[in-house]
């Protein structure tokens, strides 16, 4: 069983090479997850009336194999994995463009009490019983990841109520911002497209916080780290930048 969605590249998610930002990436998956949520009765407001409980997303990873620009015309479908994971489910992606693969995200995601932040095991909730992807569903896994190398002091973000969603703290998606702009990319994406990223969610930001962000490289993939005043990692990420052989590829 999975869930479609269309979006178009509009204006507001492309960057100065007329690339889709990958925040705006991950905006587009998270919106084709919350549709899925829908779908299956497992929203928001219904997780919180029902358990009193709400999605957390854990960690995000991507793939692209050729850039997006705007105005591009893009379908995501998504299907969740099943709910043998105990506190945590994993939901797939496959992207598409002109009814080309294009791409693929996986994603995982825990529920969490809304007071107390525990986590409740997705296992005992009967709505996923026999909804999961069947031979769709991807093998990918997404442990936490690993700086291979030092990072360096790449600036400080200060956090603001622009930077929240309904949960109060910080939007998934902004992270992916931060972790752009630590590593310059304004500068080191010229002829570049950024083709893969993960992050991590690490512990909740909120606004009136401040963190410190930090950036390395490996050869074609950048690691920055976000880490929050009392000096403990908030966020991960990684991303890989790949050519831009033909500017106007998908225009």
């Amino acid at each position: 069983m999975y869930h479609e969605a269309s979006f178009q590249v509009g204006a507001r998610d492309v960057d100065p090479f007329n690339l889709c930002r990958p925040s705006s990436m991950m905006d587009f998956l998270q919106e084709a997850a919350t549709g899925a949520a829908v779908e299956l009765h497992v929203s928001r407001e219904e997780m919180l009336r029902s358990y009193n409980v709400f999605w957390m997303l854990a960690r995000i990873w991507y793939r692209l194999d050729t850039p997006v620009f705007w105005d591009d015309k893009l379908t995501v479908q998504t299907w969740h994995r099943g709910s043998g994971h105990g506190a945590s489910m994993y939901r797939d992606f496959d992207i598409f463009r002109n009814g080309k693969t294009i791409g693929e995200g996986v994603s995982l995601w825990v529920l969490a009490d809304v007071e107390t932040r525990k986590l409740r095991r997705v296992s005992d909730l009967p709505e996923f019983d026999g909804t999961s992807g069947g031979d769709r569903c991807k093998s990918r896994m997404l442990p936490k990841l690993r700086m291979p190398v030092p990072l360096e002091t790449a600036g400080e973000r200060r956090l603001w109520y622009s930077d929240c969603d309904v949960n109060g703290h910080v939007n998934n998606v902004h992270y992916a911002d931060y972790a752009c702009d630590a590593i310059g990319l304004e500068e080191v994406g010229r002829g570049q497209f950024v083709s893969q990223v993960q992050i991590g969610y690490l512990k909740e930001c909120r606004a009136g916080e401040t963190i410190r962000l930090s950036a390395g490289r490996q050869g074609d993939t950048f690691y920055v780290q976000g880490d929050g005043g009392e000096g403990k990692p908030r966020f991960d990420a990684a991303l890989t930048l790949s050519p831009l052989d033909n500017p106007h590829l998908g225009a």
